[in-house]
């Protein structure tokens, strides 16, 4: 968005950028058109390049009985967690559509779109969507920053008899965090803890789908971090609010 302007400026290619501006500001020099090339140059090599979008059309799924339990419960659980944290909320725990993202892992598994079966959430909170895709079969590990939100997980996932794995730690993996250096001190983006992948002795790219839900401003990083990462052919999983989810696929 331009500052003081109420247009979006698309700028996904150089010449829409440049019909933009010369739609608005013409006539332009020759000089100011090159410019305006190189700075929409930049900010495509600046995307990940090796994600591929998959469009998921999730039509209303009747929920199963034992999902709505589990549901119910965790917006219990999280109502008490909060209230316990009301003088010392976690910074940026919020909760996501949980009925959307099990729609979403359904589709996933009635497609056979992962090309397996280990899934893993990127700051996992109370842990209600990893529950949900080891309900869909997967072998699901949640890992989260927050010590008592694992505590609250691994609860949650054992009064449901849920086989789901929760580990305290960053998700981050060795070497990225120069990917984050601008948005570290953002809680579930720190790099202060340990490694969960050596407490579950598992590398990124050995899952076949992953969950995360990225605050406004924090999806390009989320998605370089998995670019780099994550094996060819992997499955990213996203929640965006109001946009819903969004499914993308690694290739080569």
């Amino acid at each position: 968005m331009v500052k003081g302007s109420k247009r979006k400026v698309p700028i996904n290619n150089s010449s829409t950028l440049l019909l933009f501006y010369s739609s608005t500001f013409l006539p332009l020099p020759p000089s100011s058109l090159c410019s305006l090339w190189l700075i929409s140059s930049l900010a495509v090599k600046s995307r990940p390049k090796r994600l591929a979008l998959i469009d998921l059309d999730l039509p209303p799924a009747k929920l199963p009985k034992r999902v709505i339990k589990l549901l119910d419960d965790a917006d219990l659980r999280i109502e008490r967690f909060v209230h316990d944290h009301r003088d010392s909320p976690i910074a940026a725990f919020v909760p996501c559509d949980f009925v959307l993202v099990y729609q979403a892992l359904a589709q996933i598994t009635d497609l056979n779109l992962a090309a397996g079966h280990r899934f893993v959430e990127w700051g996992s909170g109370v842990g209600v969507a990893t529950c949900l895709a080891a309900m869909q079969g997967f072998d699901a590990i949640g890992v989260e920053i927050e010590p008592d939100l694992v505590e609250v997980s691994t609860a949650l996932a054992a009064d449901h008899d849920v086989e789901a794995e929760f580990v305290a730690g960053s998700f981050i993996p060795e070497g990225g965090e120069e990917l984050v250096d601008e948005q570290r001190d953002i809680n579930w983006l720190r790099t202060d803890e340990h490694s969960a992948y050596e407490l579950i002795d598992l590398e990124p790219d050995d899952f076949d789908l992953v969950f995360s839900y990225p605050w406004p401003g924090e999806e390009e990083m989320v998605y370089k971090l998995f670019a780099e990462y994550a094996a060819v052919g992997a499955l990213l999983l996203t929640y965006h609010g109001q946009d819903g989810v969004l499914l993308r696929r690694k290739v080569r």
